[in-house]
């Protein structure tokens, strides 16, 4: 779910990607993410909107959010409300094996959410595992779907498969800030502002059989696309 402006390190050994772990300085950082977002969270305005399907689907079970690389920022007190803050829910979410992401993997792990390392261009076999034990241990999963590269708004592959392999639906969500501050980054990432409205969108589910080949897969995929973008709003 991070942008990787670093590599993964590669050791030696049969070319095995290992995620990087923060320095003091970076698990420093994650602390001062937990408290900026924390803090944050209380002066804004949310309000939640959610497609009825989208609303049973969440209510039935586990299922997987994918959320817009540029988001990220508020992802943690999203989750909170499209759950409806249900007691003992908790989530998994995919992040990039580079340094960066492991300074945003430290900060989910301070909000007890469990960090699959991995993305579409480095270990993404082993987080696709991962990421199936993380839901058959009952939590929620969340994604990226232009992440972690982009482009921005161009929904991969990674999600259909992911949906595919776990047998869960795809719940589109992502949220409209009144105030924010948009970064010169390849996603435009978005950084809120105090007291700004936050209006949260829950999209249409989208179900993945676990029996689709390619060109099934291709057509979920643009589907997805479609029903982010219908709740996007820039």
């Amino acid at each position: 779910m991070a942008e990787p402006a670093s590599s993964p390190r590669r050791p030696r050994n049969g070319g095995i990607v290992v995620p990087e772990q923060p320095r003091w300085h970076g698990r420093l950082a994650a602390r001062l993410i937990q408290l900026a977002v924390g803090t944050l969270d209380v002066t804004l305005r949310w309000r939640r909107e959610a497609h009825p399907e989208a609303e049973a689907a969440i209510q039935k079970g586990r299922v997987i959010f994918a959320i817009w690389h540029n988001r990220l920022a508020l992802c943690i007190p999203a989750y909170r409300r499209a759950i409806q803050r249900q007691p003992g829910r908790r989530m998994a979410a995919l992040v990039s094996a580079s340094r960066d992401g492991g300074v945003l993997a430290h900060a989910l792990g301070l909000f007890d959410v469990l960090p699959v390392r991995g993305s579409s261009s480095r270990r993404g076999a082993q987080a696709l595992r991962e990421f199936m034990t993380a839901a058959e241990s009952g939590r929620d999963l969340a994604l990226t779907p232009d992440g972690p590269r982009g482009p921005r708004y161009h929904v991969q592959e990674g999600a259909i498969l992911a949906a595919q392999f776990t047998g869960l639906p795809i719940v589109p969500v992502t949220w409209t800030l009144g105030w924010k501050v948009s970064l010169r980054s390849w996603d435009a990432f978005q950084v809120p502002l105090p007291f700004s409205r936050c209006d949260l969108r829950l999209g249409q589910p989208l179900h993945v059989p676990r029996s689709a080949g390619a060109e099934e897969r291709e057509a979920l995929r643009l589907a997805l696309a479609t029903r982010l973008a219908a709740i996007t709003e820039d």
